[in-house]
């Protein structure tokens, strides 16, 4: 889809760290010049801590997380960053796939999917919004003319009764009924 196009970023965050590593090592191979941001919660500081998560084995298998990463903390960025740094983000990590890795806060990765929904009709979650202010950051410090990717991995309909819909009001106003006719 992007052959023969320009890219010089591509920003995500992580859950499971799938699409992190995966789409992340297919980037890379195709195009080892794209520069990879990583993205995680300021609140949960996880991978820029630099500190190893630590793992135990399961059914045979070693890699779970034997107990809660130390500098997680409860976060708003709902699918990102669950309580330990996944074993598949940690591969992805170890692979040196990112280039960068930038903190977002909860605040903003609202703001910024509200401002999605409200300005460019794009409905998505709270970790779409993270990735979106960290892509928008990307967009400030890169040189001018730079080609930033941020895929929107999610959509809003499940988070209608979360924070990310609070300070929306559950009435219609007397203007919105208007535009609807």
């Amino acid at each position: 889809a992007f052959e023969g196009k320009r890219l010089d970023y591509w920003v995500t965050g992580y859950g499971t760290g799938g699409t992190f590593t995966g789409a992340g090592r297919a980037i890379k191979k195709e195009r080892p010049g794209v520069k990879i941001v990583l993205s995680e919660p300021e609140k949960a500081p996880m991978v820029t801590s630099g500190e190893k998560q630590t793992r135990k084995e399961v059914l045979g298998e070693y890699g779970a997380p034997a107990e809660k990463h130390s500098k997680w903390e409860p976060h708003p960025i709902q699918g990102w960053a669950p309580n330990f740094i996944p074993l598949v983000t940690e591969k992805g990590l170890e692979a040196k796939i990112h280039d960068e890795v930038k903190l977002v806060g909860g605040d903003i990765a609202i703001k910024t999917a509200l401002d999605l929904a409200q300005k460019e009709g794009i409905f998505c979650g709270i970790s779409g919004g993270a990735t979106v202010a960290t892509a928008l950051e990307v967009c400030r410090e890169a040189p001018k003319g730079s080609v930033v990717l941020a895929m929107i991995p999610d959509t809003a309909e499940r988070y209608l009764s979360t924070p990310l819909f609070a300070s929306v009001p559950a009435e219609i106003s007397a203007e919105e009924q208007e535009i609807g006719g």
